[in-house]
């Protein structure tokens, strides 16, 4: 594995209650791009984010964040590295949404502890490029889960880190939202930081990534180019379905998988 690589696993292994979630997984994140994870529920995905953001430690291997063991770094060190997105927030108590997006420049503040104009500055920068400018002043608390979901990532870009960790980043998300989210996830790239991205929908992410990792069983079945890896015999042993693949007009892989009849025949493409 690549020592400069943003972000490396290597070898990591992991079991939880007697099972193997993870087994010798290697994968490095380069400067400059979009790795999307993808896999079945249960594949492992959401156990690499643990392990890379230290919730919990690997049984077996290493995780290197900039070629160091993340075991080494501090809490405000691994903070200005990595920002994380969950798929799920909870909020108990009745922040106002521009308090919780500043909250991602924790890391970054003096020993008092106390934001800058430059701070302030840079959170309501990343609300307004993620288009929740307007919400400034609402209770989080008064937020649809879509809405909450933007102001989880404008946190993160807040964050100012070198490594976006987004699980799911645009499960409850409208179309439009989606595909801006994608857009400032490529933006950030762009500017030669790195993001790992989780995520169910194919088509999609096959549109965002730069390379994909297709995980099975707590293992990397396949790493490269969407076209590479989004094949059918690899969708059939990841996610044991029959799927076409092919290409859109801009060449993009486009996975079309096919409906099950009652019997559990297949019956051709969804439409």
């Amino acid at each position: 594995m690549n020592d400069a690589a943003p972000l490396a696993f290597e070898g990591v292994g992991v079991r939880i209650g007697g099972r193997e979630i993870l087994r010798g997984v290697d994968l490095a994140l380069r400067p400059g791009e979009i790795l999307v994870l993808a896999g079945a529920n249960g594949a492992g995905k959401t156990t690499l984010f643990r392990i890379a953001s230290r919730v919990r430690a690997a049984d077996s291997g290493c995780v290197r964040v900039a070629g160091r063991p993340v075991e080494s770094l501090s809490r405000a060190e691994l903070a200005r590295h990595l920002a994380v997105v969950p798929q799920d927030v909870a909020v108990t108590f009745p922040f106002r949404v521009g308090e919780v997006v500043l909250m991602g420049r924790s890391p970054h503040l003096g020993l008092l502890g106390f934001e800058t104009r430059e701070d302030v500055a840079i959170a309501e920068d990343a609300m307004r490029r993620v288009g929740i400018a307007e919400l400034s002043e609402r209770s989080i608390l008064d937020l649809s889960g879509g809405e909450r979901q933007l102001v989880t990532i404008a946190r993160a870009l807040t964050q100012d880190p070198q490594v976006l960790l987004l699980d799911e980043p645009t499960a409850h998300l409208d179309l439009r939202h989606r595909i801006a989210v994608l857009a400032l996830v490529r933006e950030f790239a762009s500017r030669g930081r790195s993001a790992l991205v989780v995520s169910h929908d194919l088509n999609l992410a096959a549109r965002a990534a730069d390379r994909m990792a297709l995980l099975s069983a707590g293992r990397v079945l396949a790493l490269g180019t969407p076209a590479e890896v989004l094949t059918p015999d690899r969708l059939r042993d990841a996610f044991s379905i029959d799927a076409e693949v092919v290409a859109a007009p801009d060449g993009v892989p486009l996975v079309i998988p096919r409906a099950v009849a009652r019997g559990g025949a297949a019956r051709g493409p969804l439409a």
